[in-house]
């Protein structure tokens, strides 16, 4: 059971599965229709993955204090993470569409000979996704210690 007591863990999990729900709104937005399939999947707005890395980050800060070398870890963690967000997997998806616009292009709808799975194009974030995750992730990782009365900087 100290698996629920683990701040930082629950901080980061809240932090993925909130911006998963804000994918799930925008798209309700664009398409006026809810896909239960966003909850799972990468790329879009905002950055799951830098809101998990934050909040991961912050609530460590919170509870142990920033010059913690369990926070050193989490921060350098967390750049790493958005580094590659916005880098090599937004660079695979931009691949990928390229690929699937040469493979529609090649083969006609009738060819067998035409691959049959589309390469995922939405696997990587702009700088702005993942800015946006970021303050999200900080904001949950401030936040989560006061609620559960762990950081240290609670009166």
């Amino acid at each position: 059971m100290s698996f629920f007591r683990n701040d930082p863990l629950i901080a980061g999990i809240i932090a993925w599965f909130t911006a998963q729900i804000i994918k799930i709104a925008i798209s309700l937005t664009q398409s006026e229709r809810v896909s239960l399939k966003n909850l799972f999947t990468s790329g879009g707005m905002p950055s799951s993955h830098s809101a998990c890395v934050c909040a991961l980050t912050a609530c460590i800060a919170m509870e142990y204090g920033a010059a913690t070398p369990c926070f050193a870890v989490a921060a350098i963690f967390g750049f790493i993470v958005m580094y590659d967000a916005m880098g090599v997997r937004r660079e695979t998806g931009e691949q990928s569409k390229i690929l699937n616009h040469i493979s529609r292009r090649l083969f006609s709808e009738n060819d067998s000979a035409l691959p049959t799975k589309k390469l995922k194009e939405l696997i990587g974030h702009t700088p702005l996704q993942v800015l946006l995750g970021a303050l999200l992730g900080i904001l949950i990782g401030v936040i989560y210690p006061f609620l559960t009365g762990n950081s240290i900087y609670a009166a």
